[in-house]
Formats: C-alpha cells, sequence, structure tokens
C-alpha cells in the first residue's frame, strides 16, 4: 500500500516544556539566594554598628577615667612652686645655725613637717616626685640646662636638679630642670648609668 503523499504528515519537533511548578522552583532558588544575601549584609551592619558602638563606649570612659586622673594637673602646676620654695627655705638654713638657735631649729621643724605633708597630699593624687640626680638624661622626663664637665661621671648623667620635676599617674606634669654631665665615659644607649664608681 502506498501512502499519499499528501496525507504524510512530518512530526513536527517538539519542545520540551517546564514540568509544572519547574520555572517556580528556579526562581524560588534565586529568590532564597538574593535573601540570604541581604541577611549576610544586615548582619555585617549589625556587627560595624555593634563594634562601632563599643569603641566610643571605651573611649567614653578613657576619657572619663582620664579626666578623674588629670583633673588635678592645672592646680598642681600651681601648687609645684609652693613646693619649690619650701624646699629653697629648707636649704637655706645651714645645719649650725639649727644647732644654736632653738627658734631657727624650731621654724626648719615645721617647714620640713610642711614640705612632707604637701608631698604626701601630691602623692594621693598621683603626683610624684622624679628622681634624676644619677640618673641617665632622659629627654622624656628632664630638660637640660647646661652641660658640665665631669671626667668622673659617664657622659650624659644627671649631675645637678636645679628644679625638680614631677609626674601625674604616667603623664610629665613638669620637667626636671638639670645639669647633665659630659667629658666622661661614654655610656651605649638603652644601658643604665653606674653611679656608684
Amino acid at each position: 500500500m502506498t501512502q499519499d503523499p499528501q496525507n504524510e504528515q512530518t512530526p513536527e519537533p517538539q519542545t520540551e516544556e517546564p514540568a509544572a511548578g519547574q520555572g517556580s522552583a528556579e526562581q524560588g532558588v534565586d529568590r532564597v539566594a538574593e535573601l540570604e544575601a541581604e541577611v549576610a549584609k544586615l548582619k555585617n551592619e549589625v556587627l560595624y554598628a555593634k563594634a562601632e558602638t563599643e569603641n566610643v563606649r571605651r573611649r567614653l570612659e578613657q576619657q572619663a577615667e582620664d579626666r578623674g586622673k588629670y583633673a588635678v594637673s592645672n592646680i598642681a602646676k600651681d601648687v609645684l612652686s609652693v613646693a619649690d620654695n619650701l624646699r629653697r627655705a629648707l636649704d637655706s638654713v645651714p645645719p649650725a645655725a639649727r644647732e644654736g638657735n632653738e627658734i631657727a631649729n624650731t621654724l626648719t621643724v615645721g617647714v620640713e613637717l610642711t614640705e612632707r605633708e604637701l608631698l604626701n597630699t601630691f602623692e594621693r593624687y598621683g603626683i610624684r616626685l622624679i628622681n634624676a640626680h644619677g640618673t641617665r638624661f632622659d629627654p622624656n622626663l628632664h630638660q637640660a640646662m647646661m652641660e658640665m664637665e665631669d671626667a668622673t661621671q659617664p657622659e650624659g648623667t644627671v649631675v645637678l636638679v636645679m628644679q625638680p620635676g614631677y609626674t601625674i599617674h604616667d603623664r610629665l606634669l613638669r620637667p626636671a630642670l638639670v645639669g647633665v654631665s659630659k667629658g666622661g665615659p661614654k655610656v651605649p644607649p638603652g644601658e643604665q648609668v653606674d653611679t656608684k664608681a
């Protein structure tokens, strides 16, 4: 039997249609990925804001602590001259004058007590005297006013304190005005000066 060419039908290519729900599944996966990315971004922003808030809190606490520690700095600088004058008064009285004169001795003892009380008050507020004599010159604590020839002392040793210096907690309140030795043996940087020789 021959088939009629007109009746013969050529099969049409079939296109695959997505199964019901496959397109919406792909859209759902894309939407989930998009939402996860947005959640991650928001988490980062929250963590950043939390860290920034913590930094601000710590900075404010530090500033409040510093205000408490260093609030007396201005008045302390003014009162240091009182301590200087008390020390000058004591240094001006020779020991022989104290022995022969009861009034001079009593007055000197009173000035010593006043100086001691003032230094104790300084200590309570974190103000400490810089012990400069015999130490290596430190530009962070000392202000060199002169160099003094002294071959017996290592070079750079504080051999004269013209005005004592003070610190308040960990900060310099006033540098010590000092005379520094020169002409002696050189000490390598970082080594301590041995003044016992």
